[in-house]
Parts: structure tokens; sequence; C-alpha cells
């Protein structure tokens, strides 16, 4: 039945709530902020005499016996309310001693300064409230019947007693035996109070929630202070455990004895699970997610839901997501009728699990295994829904299930499951996979709150995975692009023997801009290279490749370290304006590039003279191993990290011994550890002293002793074990600028050739060495000097002292001169010129057939 606002159940069907509570027997008046009385009932005039036509806008001072002093009053205007006893003198003149109860009401706001400043009212006598009555008004109000207590009073407690809906109440005696237990309490134990009556808590709940409650009830009477504990237990015929919020007190006499204890246990199970399911959700929200790796982010949630919300976890991601190029499998299953009708098995990456059981018995498949469900399975069926579904085993669709996957049901049916939701991960509208979860320990079915908490912890999930995901993409992307950029293998020359490693950052960073080469040179020298660009992401990959293809250019013309860092230090100046454009920085998914800045370390090492010429932009320094096991840190001029413009870099000559050990590297390979760089670099200098069987080996030693497990920054490394030329395999004459010196020198050259056993070169040999000095003493100045160098190849350097660098050009028909170098061009591997120091030299490779490592020392 219906019942309105206001009404409540009578022998005569409803009636209003006036006609119960019989307003008379209240006496009920209001007072405005004036103090003038503005509401007078019927209980009133009975208190003191007066009508409300009598007594309405008279203050409400004059109901006062006298008047109290302003030190007695209390601040009235910042009350919400007061309680005492007045003396209130009668409308025949005798004092009426009236126990009162008055509650403020205040103005709305912007009304004080009426409040405070309006007029008096009433018959201009008196002012407001005794004390000043504050803005709004006051509801006062004094019992006329009631106040004393009569028998049913004893019977309506009895009643409250027995009957209280919302707890399980029990009396017990001084010897800790039940006398009396309401209807909650019968219902929560499953015994009447007949039947518990004269037992011990103990003997009544058989576990340690008895015992402890008794030790409590103890402690009670020795304390006579109340106790309070949250217990769990499971009602008899009951599957889900209750959570219990009992209070154990004393009962005591009016002179403080105490008699008894009572018991009251509030079940209080709907807020412990709404508050485990809430811890739960900020559980998730701190532990799901902490890496872009989309296994480990997928096992975070397993290890989430299970044991608090289920038994066994799976969670499989859609073999569809290990190809870029296709997003949306499953949305292209949902708008084909007839593939979703069809029912096709779906293929799934089973990517984590966890169960409570060790070994995780449920499981059919391990982690990165891929496995087909049946089109009609509960996975599936979830997946092309987008819905999460709460299942009983005894649902005939899963009966279905289990003929068409016997291997997974009779799994499920070993375990002793009873129920199951199937939850689809869904982030920015994309399908990514599903989560399956069961329980066959727990003795509860799942129910709908659970299913809405599978749910919450699955969106959270996908987001992070979908995340993950999309990292692992451009991650890929970046690193693909990075390898690209970086050598595919090391080129083959005599100067050093050189192995490298380059190994990207951790996720949480990702790609950087490190990067390394080495570079052969004219005249057997060789070019070490080692840099490494501000920053991570494809940015810092395209920035790396476009320095390391003007390293390449610049050290192709031979320009010394210090130059070519000059240049250098231009590009990445230039590059940095061009970043710092808007418009031109704009990437294809709208993200602006950041600022370009980089370190480079340049060497260049020549196996002839055993000398190497080296300059750094902000790099750190290399460190040498000489042949004898000693290592230092090479001592050069810092100079500014590349695109500060406008400061000078420095070169530094040095001597390297053959077999001496050069390290070039990245900061990531001395800073990834401990911000200190001195323990880094110890590291390095103690790993580098090690033995080592090759330096590929000495390479992996290297990272290990230097490495942390997770790296926050890329790490180059490239070592290089310096080689010499023996004097025999050099061989150099200084040529007199005169033109009858040209056949001497061709003589000369050819007796050379002979002595290396070279004769099947001989004679484009003497065409270049005629061609070459015969330029220099025609269009350059002395000294001019000839060098063979029979390495790899045979190399012939013509140096002279002039600037002039040659160049190749079509000669005419009629021109008697003009193409010599064009033979030298035709006939040579390759050729060019590189400046001097007071000059330039110009020199010519010729490929030959005998390796020239014979004449190498080892």
């Amino acid at each position: 039945m219906e019942r309105r606002v206001g009404e409540i159940d009578g022998d005569q069907g409803a009636s209003p709530v006036e006609d119960v509570v019989r307003e008379v027997l209240t006496a009920r008046a209001t007072v405005d902020e004036h103090g003038t009385v503005t509401a007078w009932n019927d209980g009133a005039r009975r208190l003191l005499g007066y009508t409300a036509a009598q007594i309405l806008g008279r203050p409400v001072a004059t109901l006062l016996a006298e008047e109290p002093a302003a030190a007695d009053l209390p601040p009235f205007a910042q009350l919400p309310r007061w309680h005492g006893t007045l003396a209130l003198r009668h409308r025949d003149g005798h004092i009426v001693d009236a126990g009162v109860l008055a509650h403020h009401h205040p103005a709305p706001h912007g009304d004080g300064d009426r409040a405070g400043n309006g007029d008096r009212g009433g018959n201009g006598e008196g002012g407001g409230l005794p004390g000043g009555g504050g803005g709004g008004s006051w509801l006062v109000l004094s019992p006329l019947a009631g106040q004393e207590s009569r028998p049913v009073d004893e019977d309506l407690v009895s009643w409250s007693f027995t009957q209280s809906p919302c707890c399980a109440l029990a009396l017990y005696d001084t010897t800790l035996r039940l006398r009396r237990a309401n209807a909650e309490m019968e219902r929560s134990v499953g015994l009447a109070e007949g039947e518990m009556r004269g037992l011990r808590i103990p003997e009544i709940v058989d576990n340690d929630t008895g015992e402890i409650s008794e030790q409590d009830m103890l402690r009670v009477l020795e304390t006579g202070e109340t106790y309070y504990r949250e217990r769990y237990l499971r009602a008899p015929g009951e599957k889900r455990e209750h959570a219990w919020s009992i209070f154990v007190s004393p009962l005591r006499d009016a002179a403080g004895r105490t008699h008894g204890v009572f018991l009251s246990a509030h079940d209080i199970t709907e807020q412990h699970w709404a508050r485990k399911r809430l811890q739960l959700i900020a559980e998730a929200g701190r532990t799901i997610g902490s890496t872009l790796d989309v296994a480990r982010t997928a096992q975070e949630l397993a290890d989430v839901a299970v044991p608090e919300l289920a038994d066994f976890i799976s969670i499989d991601l859609l073999t569809s997501l290990d190809d870029e190029s296709t997003d949306h499998a499953v949305d292209a299953d949902e708008q084909d009728p007839q593939a979703r009708s069809a029912g096709r098995p779906l293929a799934l990456r089973r990517v984590a699990h966890q169960s409570v059981l060790p070994g995780v018995p449920e499981a059919v498949v391990a982690p990165g295994e891929v496995d087909a469900y049946p089109g009609g399975s509960p996975q599936v069926r979830s997946l092309r829904s987008g819905r999460a579904v709460l299942h009983r085993m005894t649902e005939p669709v899963l009966a279905e299930w289990a003929v068409r996957d016997p291997l997974r049901s009779a799994r499920l049916r070993e375990a002793g499951v009873h129920s199951m939701m199937t939850v689809p991960l869904t982030a920015r509208g994309t399908t990514l996979g599903v989560a399956v979860l069961i329980r066959h320990r727990h003795p509860e079915e799942f129910q709908e709150d659970d299913l809405l908490l599978a749910e919450e912890l699955a969106s959270r999930a996908a987001v992070c995975i979908d995340n993950a995901l999309r990292y692992t993409r451009e991650r890929g992307t970046a690193v693909t692009l990075q390898r690209s950029l970086l050598p595919q293998r090391l080129p083959e020359q005599a100067a050093v023997e050189v192995a490298s490693r380059y190994l990207p950052a951790g996720a949480r960073a990702g790609v950087g801009g490190d990067w390394f080469d080495v570079i052969p040179l004219s005249g057997a020298r060789v070019a070490l290279v080692v840099g490494d660009v501000v920053g991570h992401g494809i940015h810092a990959s395209a920035a790396m490749g476009r320095l390391r293809t003007a390293v390449r250019t610049l050290a192709d013309i031979d320009l010394p370290p210090d130059e070519l860092l000059t240049h250098l230090d231009d590009l990445v100046g230039r590059l940095a304006a061009e970043a710092a454009d808007p418009d031109a920085a704009l990437t294809g998914n709208g993200e602006v590039a950041g600022d370009v800045g980089a370190t480079c370390l340049y060497a260049v090492y020549d196996p002839v003279s055993r000398r190497c010429v080296l300059a750094r932009a902000g790099h750190p320094l290399p460190m040498v191993v000489s042949p004898d096991g000693t290592v230092e840190l090479l001592d050069l001029p810092a100079g500014p990290p590349l695109g500060l413009g406008g400061l000078p870099f420095e070169s530094v000559e040095t001597e390297l011994p053959e077999g001496t050990l050069l390290a070039l590297y990245t900061n990531g390979l001395t800073e990834s550890r401990n911000p200190a760089v001195d323990d880094g670099v110890s590291r390095l200098r103690q790993a580098l002293t090690r033995p080592a069987a090759s330096l590929e080996h000495l390479c992996d030693a290297v990272l290990a002793a230097t490495l942390p497990g997770r790296r926050v920054d890329d790490v180059a490394l490239l070592l290089a074990r310096t080689r010499a030329l023996d004097a025999d395999r050099v061989a150099t004459w200084t040529i007199p600028p005169d033109p009858a010196a040209v056949a001497e020198t061709r003589r000369n050259a050819l007796g050379q050739l002979d002595s290396w056993n070279l004769s099947d070169v001989a004679f484009v040999t003497e065409l270049i060495v005629s061609e070459l000095v015969t330029n220099a003493i025609r269009h350059a100045e002395p000294p001019i000097q000839l060098r063979l160098i029979y390495d790899r190849t045979l190399i012939c350097e013509v140096s002279d002292a002039s600037s002039t660098v040659p160049h190749l050009r079509r000669a005419r028909v009629y021109d008697e001169g003009g193409r010599g170098l064009l033979l030298v061009a035709h006939l040579t591997q390759r050729w060019g010129t590189r400046p001097t120091a007071k000059g330039k030299t110009i020199w010519a490779e010729q490929t030959i057939d005998a390796p020239g490592d014979a004449g190498k020392s080892d």
C-alpha cells in the first residue's frame, strides 16, 4: 500500500500525523529577529494562559518572570540551538518553571541588516531577545506532558530489544552466560534464544570469533570500558561470509555496579565489500600500467584480480594486434553479419594469467602462445558483443561450448568452477582482447557487483595495454629507424681492429640519438666517431641520421677534427632553428619537435705515423688502454656541445703505440647506474683491464660490468685496437721541381713495386705517378713528395705546398692536356685530395690481388 508522507498505519487506515501526535501536548511559539512573538499555539495557551490574540506582536521579554543579567545570557546569535529552564510568568501572575528547547533559524543571506536594524514591531515595548537574538527567528518549544516515566515504557524497552531489525543484540550476566537475545541474533547464529540461554559465547559460536568476543567481555567486566572490533562470520546455511561490527559494553545500575555485559553486532557486510572494492580499484590504479610493456601490464591486472576477486584469470589479446595495420579486427567482424553468424573460431594470444593454485593448472595455453576459441565460446561472444557477461556453469551456452572445446571444459570441471565472467578489454573504441575470471575455491558465486568491478578493472587495464601497444609500435619504428641509420656492418680497413655495441634505452626513456661510425680515409687512415643527440624518440633518431650523414660527408673531404666539428656545429644550429619554427617543426601527429643539441667525439688515426688526432664537442673523454695494460682518460679540451655556435674547438694529436686500445662511448654507459659519473668511469676502467678473448667479448664484458638491468639512456660503445704498417710497406721520395725528374720518379716507383712483388699493377701505377708528379711540377709549388703505401690497396700520394685543388674537366678534341685526372679516376678504385698543414695531398688507390695484411705487425 502506498503511504503518503505524514501518515501512519492505523486500525482505520491512514490518518494525518497531527491527529496522532496531539499538537496540544507541546507549547510552541515563534519569535522573530526583533524578539517579537509571531506564532502561538494552543499548547502555549495552556502553559501560560495567554491566547494567540493576546500575545502575538508583543515582545517575548514580557513573558519572563524577571529580566536576566546581560552577563548571564549566552551568545544567542551564534547558537544553532539553546535548551534550559526558564522562569516564565503566567497570565494570572504566578511563576511557571518550564523546560524549553529553542531552535535558531538564521535569516537568509543578505537579510542581516534588516535583522539588526529593523523596526522593533509590536506595541513598541521592550527590545529584541535578551542578549541579542541575532538574525533569523527562533522556534521555542516546551512539553506539557509525557515527562514522567510510565509502566509501559519498560515494555517499549523490552520490545525494542527483541524486535530491533538493525543489529543483533544479546545480554550476558556476570558469569558471561547468555540471558537474552533478540530475533536478529537468533537469525545470525541460527539458534533460538531458549536454545542459547545459559551458554557462553564460545559455546554458541564455535570459532575464534566466540573466543575473542568472550575475552572482550571479560575485559569489560574488569575495566568497565566498551570494546569494539570487526569480525567475519558465516551464518549457518549461507555461503557468504558476513562482516560484523561488534560492540561489547557493561550494564550498570544507578550506583555504577556492573550486573552484566551487553553485546551488539551490526552486519556491515555491504559496507565491507564496498570498501574492499574501492581498495581493489585503488590498488589497480597504483599497480596497473607501471610500465609500457604489454605482457607486464596484463600480468599486473591478473595479480590484482587474484585472489581478491577471482580464483583464476586469463588475459588474451587479439592476434591481429601483432599486425600494426589491423587494429579493428573485431569491429570488422561485428559489421559483417555473415562473419558473426558463422561462428568461426577466433585466434587469441595469451599474454597473462594467474591462479590461487600453484602452477596455474586451470590454464590450457602458456603466456605467449596462440589458441583458437570456438565461435560460440563465452570469450568470442563477449568480444563480438563488446559486453561483459556473468555465467553460471549450468547455462546452456556453456554446455554448447563444452562440446566445441572439450579440453577447456574438462579443466573447468576438474577445478570445480561454479561461476565465470568474461570481460572484453576495450580502449578508445577498439576491442583489444578479453579477460576471463572464474571461481572454484571461493564459495560464493560471482554477483552483479563483481561484474561491475571486473569491468572497472578491465577498463583501466585496457587503456594501459593500449598505451603499451601504441608505445611498442612507435618504439619499434624508432628502433628500426635508428638501427637503419647506424652502420649495418663496420667497413673493412687495416688501421684498427674494431668492435661495437648499441643498446637502446629502456621502455620509459624511449629510443635516443646515440650513434657511432668507422670511416676509412685516404692514406690508410681511419676516422672513429661517437655522438649523442639530446632527447629520445623518432625526432632524436632522425636528427642522429642527419648528423651521421654530415660527418661522413665532411670526413670524405678530409677536414681536420676541429674544423669538422665547427661545420657540424653550424648544422646543429640550423636544425635547432628549424625545430624552433612551429610550422616547420610540426610532426605528422600534431606534436612539435623539441630542441636539437648533440655531443660528438671525432678521432683520426694514421697507422703509418701511429699518431691520432682527436677533438670533442662536449662529449665524454675517451679511454686509452696501453699495450702494458695501463688505463687512462685521454685529456682533451672539452669543447662546447654542438648547437651553441660561435665557440672554437681544439684538436689534440697523440702517439698511440701499436696494440693500444681506444674506447669511445656515450654517457649512457657511465651514468646509467648512478648519477655520480666517476663511479661509472671507474667501472669502465676496471672492465677494460680484464683479459678477453676478442674485442667482441670485451664489449660484452664492459656492458655487463657498467650497465644496470633497466637502462635510462641509450648506450653506444666503440672499441678500436690500433695497428701499424711496417716501415718496409711505405716508400717516400722527395722530388725536385724539374720536369726531368719525372722519369727518375717512375723508375723509383717501379723498383719499389718489384720489391713488393706487385708487377701486375706496375703499368697503371707508372701512369698515375707520371700524371700526378707532372701536374705537381707544372702547377704546384715545392716541396713535392711522392709516397707509396702497400696496404689492402696500393696507395699513391703526391704532396705539394700549393693549396689549389685540382678538378676533373672534359678536354676538347684538339686540347694537348686536361686528360690526366680523368685517366687517373678511370684507372683507380678511388682518388681525391686532402688539405695538409703546408698545402695539399693528391691520392689514388688501386685494388691489388694480394692482401696487404702480411705486411702488418700482429
